[in-house]
């Protein structure tokens, strides 16, 4: 076993540099450096460390928890070696005259607005598993790097000024809080009610860019596929299934939609498979949607009533007696239905009587 621990613990002889230059800028070699740090500490500190970041021959990360099974000893101890192996690479000389590469990485993380989403931050330092594991390393034994844990309202990030990020956390929070469940805003709107939130924020970070970066940190403030944003558990805003995609489809084409171009467009617009038959039956289900004729659905939200014809005349006259003509045209207005429909349902006497007048009340 210990034979085995000690191949893993041997960085790869032939390496590859850093393949992230073309994506971040990041200048210097990741793998020499994480090799010159690992070699300033005692052989099981630097075991530890190679399989807790996968800087080894695999790239998966071992849980405290794994490696002291692996060396029977508990996990508090495999953490205490782990803090031990940290603490030797910053106190080292190789950690010192590692600095200019600190300093780069510090400033990228500057440019990106100071605080970042950790999927995002180690994705755009590279795009393969094992550099990114170097890149975590390498953050993690930086003294200017700080990692927020994930929370209920945000997700996991990294940040190299805590003022920034006190700022933004209280910001989001105060974002939250403006909104209601039903408020839906477009990213433009989104940026500028943030940006109310943000006033003791270095205006060099005020750019758009930035701020969406800043808004993703949230767990509590989303956006939809439209790029509609809101509280995440908002209806509007969540989509977890076929009827949350109609919702969207059926409000971006701002008119009454036929559930079979309803279920067509949710293949081209999202990508998600809706066949015909199940997108109908949603749309039947979920009371946001109204079916306003012949397959026709419209959204409850743009006032439309739920009901049969026969309840939309109803609905028409309670304010009043009306002619026909007059109960068409309010109807119509409600209901992609034939005119004759209307009167059908307007000739039932047991809903409707037609006054001496010509007018119609409902019985």
């Amino acid at each position: 076993m210990a034979k085995s621990v000690k191949k893993a613990a041997k960085a790869p002889k032939k390496a590859p540099a850093s393949k992230t230059k073309a994506a971040s800028g990041i200048s210097f070699d990741t793998t020499a450096l994480v090799k010159r740090l690992l070699a300033e500490v005692p052989e099981r500190a630097r075991e530890v460390l190679v399989f807790r970041f996968g800087l080894g021959t695999k790239s998966s990360r071992d849980t405290l928890e794994a490696i002291g099974e692996r060396w029977s000893i508990t996990r508090e101890r495999v953490r205490q070696i782990e803090a031990a192996g940290i603490e030797s690479i910053r106190g080292s000389k190789a950690f010192k005259e590692s600095q200019d590469a600190f300093d780069e990485l510090a400033k990228y993380m500057e440019t990106l607005g100071g605080i970042v989403p950790e999927e995002e931050l180690l994705s755009g330092l590279a795009t393969d598993e094992k550099s990114r594991n170097r890149f975590r390393f390498l953050l993690v034994v930086g003294s200017a790097f700080f990692r927020e844990r994930e929370t209920d309202d945000f997700y996991a990030r990294w940040h190299v000024d805590h003022k920034t990020a006190e700022a933004v956390h209280s910001a989001l929070s105060r974002l939250y809080e403006t909104l209601d469940d039903a408020e839906v805003l477009t990213e433009g709107d989104i940026i500028n009610r943030f940006l109310e939130e943000l006033k003791e924020v270095n205006s060099a970070y005020r750019n758009e860019e930035i701020l969406r970066r800043w808004l993703t940190i949230s767990k509590t403030i989303s956006s939809n596929p439209l790029s509609e944003w809101g509280r995440a558990h908002a209806p509007a805003i969540r989509t977890k299934g076929i009827r949350d995609y109609a919702y969207l489809v059926i409000k971006q084409k701002g008119e009454p939609m036929h559930f079979g171009d309803v279920a067509k467009s949710i293949v081209e617009v999202f990508n998600k498979k809706a066949h015909v038959a199940t997108t109908h039956n949603e749309l039947i289900k979920d009371s946001r949607f109204v079916l306003v004729g012949r397959g026709l659905y419209a959204l409850a939200e743009w006032g439309f009533s739920p009901g049969v014809v026969r309840d939309v005349i109803k609905e028409v006259l309670v304010k009043g007696p009306l002619t026909r003509d007059e109960i068409i045209e309010q109807v119509k207005k409600v209901r992609y239905v034939k005119d004759n429909t209307i009167l059908v349902n307007l000739g039932d006497t047991r809903y409707f009587k037609r006054q001496k007048d010509g007018t119609y009340v409902a019985v």
